[in-house]
């Protein structure tokens, strides 16, 4: 499997971010997928100038266009994420996956799950759920190449989530992200590498990176992946750019030949014991 994966740096204006994307398509052509961040369509900490900039998901233009150039080219597009209006009237957005067949054609959409509300310092705080409604069902897409589990950044500290995928078929995990620098300094590679080795999957996490323009917000770059033994394959490092990896996916069952936890799965009982228990 030829992969592209994008590491960009969106910024607040829709038609600059779909003016980046559709280059970096081009460049992408004769690959068989290409691999877009989260928030593909605009990077914004400001509600109201959501409200203002972006659109629902049907009838979405900049999706719209992206499906346009994917059938031009005859290329897969993991659109990591965008965000998208919803018809609650609580006027919160779905921070939505989308999975663009080489027809040009939507095959499968995932929502992001968990919500990212953290306190990572006295200066740094977010409360995604105040913004944005999360996803109640996880998804698994059938390519021409493998079987594609869809998971967006904070979830993957949630390993439960990619265990499923994998259990349902999944040999291909997607992690759309934009860590926020402090979390990616930490925890970004471990995670990564852990939900590989834990599920036997490639993991291919795009990501945004640098200082993003209208909003401030800093986002940690390094778009991995890994291989399922729990090896990097690529680093993008902290710059943007366009990068390409051949996969194989006989590599997966390679791994879960050699380790087959996902088969090993048993019930258990959980008991508490408390601190004046005594036990003969």
């Amino acid at each position: 499997m030829k992969v592209a994966i994008a590491q960009i740096t969106s910024s607040d204006q829709p038609a600059e971010n779909l003016a980046t994307v559709l280059n970096l398509m081009d460049q992408s052509a004769g690959q068989d997928i290409l691999f877009l961040p989260e928030v593909t369509n605009c990077v914004s900490l400001h509600r109201a100038y959501q409200l203002q900039v972006l659109e629902p998901y049907e009838g979405n233009s900049f999706i719209g266009a992206i499906c346009e150039r994917a059938r031009r080219l005859g290329l897969w597009v993991a659109l990591g994420s965008v965000t998208v209006k919803t018809e609650g009237d609580d006027g919160r957005f779905a921070n939505r996956s989308v999975m663009i067949n080489a027809k040009g054609e939507i095959v499968a959409f995932y929502d992001k799950i968990h919500m990212f509300d953290v306190t990572l310092s006295d200066t740094e705080r977010y409360h995604e759920s105040k913004g944005y409604r999360p996803g109640t069902e996880a998804a698994v897409v059938q390519t021409p190449w493998a079987e594609l589990g869809l998971s967006i950044c904070y979830d993957l500290r949630f390993a439960a989530l990619h265990r499923a995928l994998a259990q349902d078929g999944a040999q291909v995990l997607a992690v759309p992200s934009a860590f926020a620098r402090p979390t990616g300094e930490a925890h970004w590679h471990v995670l990564l590498r852990a939900r590989a080795i834990e599920t036997g999957c490639f993991v291919i996490a795009a990501a945004q990176t640098g200082v993003h323009q209208g909003s401030g917000r800093k986002t940690f770059g390094h778009s991995l992946i890994v291989g399922p033994w729990g090896e990097v394959i690529l680093d993008a490092g902290p710059d943007i750019g366009l990068h390409f990896a051949t996969l194989d996916l006989d590599d997966v069952d390679r791994a879960r030949a050699r380790v087959a936890s996902l088969q090993h799965d048993r019930p258990f009982a959980l008991k508490r014991y408390l601190s004046h228990d005594k036990i003969d």
